[in-house]
């Protein structure tokens, strides 16, 4: 997905901008980026490929050519960015987190005559951040720009913008994701996760609502267009990507998900359908807290059976292969063998999205000796590649676990009964449960209700996008 952290302040802010930036690091894998403002030395920006190595130690040795009191930065899975950008409009550094569906369409209607041309990525692919600065300078204002780039493109698109004498926040027109205003005495930072800020010594300022525009300088800021009426936050910030002591809409993960898991746990104790386990457990790192809450609420005790080891692999999908990947993710899973040997266990997972890496995990429980693996979803099934972040992205819903199932199951027919399929009080339901059970050798299966989800989220369920899961907008 990606994220970003920008700061302005009285002083030199370099050191804020590397560490906030550093701290969305688990939103992304490909690209980091810093842009610095000077009102002596100008505009400075540095980009590094952080695919094998984290974003710290890629910029650590950039660190003494920077120089200001102005800077944006980002994490991305996607486009190299911050982009220096001139144009009428005078020289800005952008970011941007989203995904433009329509991005060919774009550049055909607004780009195509002579005179006008993009840079591709390797993929052949125009960058999102360039091509949303473009659509930006159509128009004679950054605030109308802006306006115009979001109500143009198809999917989502948040952004900080960089000038000489502020950053321009900008969340996406139906606040997708969040972007949060801290302050302290020197100045103003703004951020998508929380506790970034807070670690460097900024309090809680503001919360951007959907489509908000705002100009931000040392001294505050100020709303220069306001939010819309129409939220749809992504719920997999809570369940998933968020990080544990974030907090969105009012709203913090790591409660949220110790909840998730105790309604999890009421539901099914209510329904008869709580097998008798040995311990529950986490798979790590993001199931862990849904399974403490299912834990608690079961009176079954909470165990660790396996650990990862990320001393030397902190994230399993470094390498470029995925043969290597695969086998990475193997060796961070270290077992505890009293844990697991001749124990019935019940693991908790955030979601199950493909289930490749689900199914070697099981494999390898079995392997170190288990008698019994039950699994839990901490969400419903994914049914949809989501089309507005790059979480669930698909070239095809074929490769989520669900869909491919249904369709082994009733081929195309079964793909117009996909809500009764998510339903495991139905008949489809179960059939779907206990195929992918006989797939992935669980010796039962369990999904969170959407339901138990919202309530879970505890914000109004209209102002939570759910399309992964219902296809619903």
């Amino acid at each position: 997905m990606g994220g970003f952290f920008g700061t302005i302040s009285r002083h030199d802010c370099v050191m804020d901008v590397f560490f906030g930036t550093d701290y969305h690091s688990h939103l992304g894998t490909k690209q980091g980026g810093m842009a610095v403002y000077d009102s002596v030395r100008g505009f400075q920006r540095q980009i590094h490929n952080i695919e094998n190595t984290p974003f710290r130690t890629k910029f650590d040795k950039d660190l003494g050519n920077f120089q200001g009191c102005a800077g944006i930065g980002c994490i991305s899975d996607t486009d190299p960015q911050p982009l220096l950008v001139r144009s009428h409009l005078g020289l800005y550094a952008i970011v941007t987190v989203g995904i433009i569906n329509n991005a060919d369409q774009l550049v055909e209607k607004y780009f195509s005559d002579h005179g006008h041309q993009f840079m591709a990525m390797g993929s052949g692919k125009v960058n999102a951040a360039e091509l949303t600065a473009a659509l930006i300078n159509q128009k004679e204002d950054l605030v109308s720009g802006i306006r115009h780039a979001q109500a143009e493109i198809d999917g989502s698109c948040t952004m900080l913008l960089l000038t000489a004498d502020a950053i321009l926040a900008a969340r996406d027109r139906l606040g997708r994701l969040p972007v949060l205003i801290g302050r302290n005495e020197e100045g103003c930072c703004i951020s998508f996760e929380s506790f970034a800020y807070h670690k460097l010594g900024y309090a809680d300022a503001y919360e951007l609502g959907p489509g908000e525009i705002v100009r931000v300088n040392a001294e505050g800021w100020e709303t220069l267009a306001p939010a819309g009426d129409k939220m749809r936050i992504c719920a997999f910030l809570w369940t998933y990507y968020g990080y544990p002591n974030s907090n969105y809409e009012g709203m913090n993960v790591e409660v949220m998900r110790y909840r998730n898991g105790e309604i999890m746990a009421r539901d099914e104790v209510h329904k008869g359908k709580l097998p008798k386990v040995d311990y529950v457990a986490g798979v790590p790192d993001s199931g862990v807290p849904h399974a403490i809450g299912f834990a608690n609420r079961s009176g079954k005790p909470f165990a660790r059976p396996f650990v990862k080891y990320t001393p030397t692999w902190p994230r399993s999908f470094m390498p470029a292969n995925q043969e290597a990947r695969n086998q990475v993710a193997k060796m961070k899973q270290i077992p505890v063998p009293e844990l697991i040997e001749g124990k019935k266990l019940l693991f908790v997972d955030d979601s199950i999205v493909r289930g490749t890496q689900l199914r070697e995990t099981v494999e390898f429980l079995y392997e170190s000796g288990a008698e019994e693996v039950h699994m839990r979803s901490a969400c419903p099934p994914v049914m949809y590649g989501c089309k507005y972040l790059n979480f669930s992205r698909s070239n095809s819903d074929m490769e989520l676990l669900a869909r491919r199932t249904i369709q082994e199951l009733e081929g195309d027919e079964g793909q117009q009964h996909l809500e009764e399929y998510a339903d495991s009080s139905t008949q489809r339901g179960q059939c779907m449960l206990k195929a992918i059970c006989e797939k992935l050798g669980f010796d039962s299966l369990g999904y969170q209700s959407l339901d138990g989800l919202l309530e879970a989220i505890g914000i109004d369920r209209d102002k939570i996008c759910t399309y992964c899961w219902t296809g619903k907008e």
